[in-house]
């Protein structure tokens, strides 16, 4: 079972939960990551001054995103770790319309039918009971109203090469460490329908880094380290597989893909 310190990052050892923060500024950052996001939002009919909040904003990226287009009136970011919010704040300064609170997406404190656009961005797979957020979702807002939801295929990601390509090992021990469910957006659609919303486009996008990985080389060094750090292997070990996931850097050999998953849906 996944021990995803996102899912407790209330009780997550500080320094922890900074490095938590650092990569997803990294990886939002990459420009894939951001042509993904934009292709998503563009599935949405934006009303007028929308009031948008983002559920699981960490550090505030994609608010800061949302925020500075120019459908959006308000946005606000929720998290529930006051470190990341207040990191989140340090980041958007500049940005007038855009405000972030601490919030649990399970129990949010915001009153029913006050937002135009509700967005989920590689939030949905770390919180537990992820059926409570979208309830929670449908309930804060408007009738005809839209769900935003974008997330990893966890089960498809890979630094393989090869079959039985030893970094294999280390792409699914960090997965498993850090996502609560890897199979989350194959069970979106089923998921949306039940809360009650109205799906108005699924569709799925790819991320791939070959040259210059930062990312996903980062994925499987951090993989290596779980293992180890888990009695699978010893330290020297993860130290020789760390060195390969590098040596294909160096040789451009390396791969690293992660399949994500937009769906788009309406409050009716």
């Amino acid at each position: 079972m996944a021990s995803d310190p996102y899912a407790k990052i209330v009780d997550t050892e500080p320094a922890l939960v900074r490095t938590i923060g650092e990569r997803l500024e990294v990886r939002a950052a990459h420009p894939d990551q951001r042509a993904m996001l934009d292709a998503y939002l563009a599935d949405i009919v934006w009303p007028q001054d929308a009031r948008v909040v983002e559920i699981g904003c960490g550090t505030g990226p994609v608010a800061r995103a949302l925020a500075s287009r120019p459908e959006p009136g308000a946005v606000l970011g929720l998290d529930p770790s006051p470190i990341l919010i207040e990191r989140a704040k340090e980041l958007a300064s500049g940005l007038p319309k855009l405000t972030f609170e601490v919030g649990d997406a399970r129990n949010l404190a915001q009153a029913d039918a006050t937002f135009d656009v509700v967005v989920f961005h590689t939030a949905l797979c770390h919180i537990p009971g992820p059926e409570k957020a979208l309830a929670e979702a449908r309930r804060i807002l408007k009738s005809g109203g839209w769900l935003a939801v974008f997330d990893g295929d966890y089960a498809s990601a890979t630094v393989a090469i090869a079959e039985h390509d030893p970094l294999q090992a280390c792409s699914r021990a960090v997965t498993d460490h850090n996502v609560m469910d890897r199979w989350i957006v194959r069970r979106l659609p089923a998921m949306a329908n039940a809360a009650g919303f109205n799906i108005t486009r699924f569709r799925s996008h790819g991320y791939a880094e070959v040259v210059d990985p930062v990312y996903m080389l980062g994925h499987a060094e951090r993989g290596a380290e779980v293992l180890a750090a888990q009695g699978v292997i010893g330290a020297d070990l993860a130290e020789a597989l760390k060195r390969e996931a590098r040596r294909r850097v160096t040789d451009h050999a390396f791969f690293g893909h992660i399949a994500y998953a937009s769906l788009v849906a309406r409050k009716p």
